[in-house]
C-alpha cells in the first residue's frame, strides 16, 4: 500500500482522512463505550487490563502515560499504584473519549496525580526520556501510522522504561478463530445497533481488528522502533495479546 493510502476497516482511504474517520467513530461511541466493552467481552476486558497493569512493573513514584486511554480504566488503576509521588497522564486524540474519561475519574475521586491531555500518538507532546511506563490498550489499531507512533513512544520513554501494547490479535486455534469471526461480524454490529444505535461504528471496529498486524508482525514492528526484548503474551487464545518492549 502506498504511503498516502491506509486502511479504515476493510476500506482503503487516503491517510490524511483516516484520523477524521476514526474520530467520527469514537465521537459516536464514547457515551456507551464502557457498557459496550462489558457486553462485547463479557467483562473479561477488565481482566486483560489488570494483567497488563501487573506486567508493567508500576510502583510508587512512577510516571505513566496511558495513551489512547479513553474512559480511563487503566489510568484509574495506575493512579492507585503510583501514589502521590507519581503521575499518570490520560491522553487520547479524541475529545469525546477524553471528556468521558475525565468525568468518570473525577466521579471516582481520582487524585491530583492524574492529568489529561488531548494528544496524537504519532506526535506526543512530551519531552524526551520522560515516562517510566507507556500503555496503549485497544488503541494502536486505530492509529494511522503505527510505526511512527511506536517511535514516538520510544522517544518519550526513559532509558529502561517499558512499553505495553494491549491489542486484539489473531486467535491461535482455527476453531476459535471461526467462532470469533462469526461473533465479530454477525453479533457485534447487532449489539452496537441495539445498545448504542450505531451498527456501522461497531462493524468498523470488527474490521479494524482483522486488519491489525498479527502477533509476529507487531513484535517485529516494536523491535524496529528501537525497543529491546520485544515479546508478546497471548490472552484468551490469542484473541488479544500484550506486547512489551524496553527502551
Amino acid at each position: 500500500m502506498s504511503d498516502n493510502k491506509t486502511h479504515f476497516g476493510y476500506e482503503t482511504v487516503d491517510s490524511r482522512d483516516k484520523a477524521n474517520r476514526v474520530a467520527g467513530v469514537f465521537h459516536s461511541v464514547a457515551s456507551q463505550y464502557d457498557v459496550m466493552n462489558d457486553l462485547m467481552s463479557g467483562g473479561i476486558h477488565r481482566l486483560w487490563k489488570r494483567v497488563t497493569i501487573d506486567q508493567s512493573g508500576v510502583r510508587k513514584g512512577s510516571r505513566v502515560l496511558d495513551i489512547a486511554g479513553g474512559t480511563g480504566d487503566l489510568t484509574w488503576q495506575f493512579s492507585q499504584r503510583v501514589g502521590n509521588e507519581g503521575q499518570v497522564v490520560l491522553a487520547d486524540i479524541n475529545s469525546s473519549m477524553l471528556n468521558v474519561g475525565r468525568d468518570r475519574l473525577i466521579d471516582r475521586g481520582v487524585g491530583a496525580n492524574v492529568t489529561y491531555c488531548q494528544a496524537n500518538a504519532e506526535m506526543l507532546p512530551f519531552p524526551d526520556d520522560h515516562f517510566d511506563i507507556i500503555t496503549i490498550a485497544f488503541g494502536l489499531r486505530n492509529v494511522t501510522d503505527k510505526d511512527k507512533a511506536l517511535r514516538s513512544f520510544y522517544r518519550v520513554l526513559k532509558p529502561g522504561g517499558k512499553l505495553l501494547v494491549l491489542e486484539f490479535s489473531k486467535p491461535s486455534n482455527p476453531i476459535l478463530s471461526k467462532v470469533y469471526d462469526t461473533y465479530s461480524f454477525k453479533l457485534l454490529p447487532k449489539m452496537g445497533e441495539l445498545v448504542a444505535n450505531d451498527a456501522d461504528s461497531y462493524r468498523y471496529l470488527a474490521e479494524s481488528i482483522r486488519m491489525h498486524p498479527g502477533q509476529a508482525e507487531l513484535q517485529t514492528m516494536v523491535s524496529n522502533a528501537g525497543f529491546s526484548r520485544s515479546t508478546y503474551q497471548n490472552l484468551t487464545g490469542g484473541i488479544v495479546a500484550i506486547h512489551t518492549g524496553i527502551k
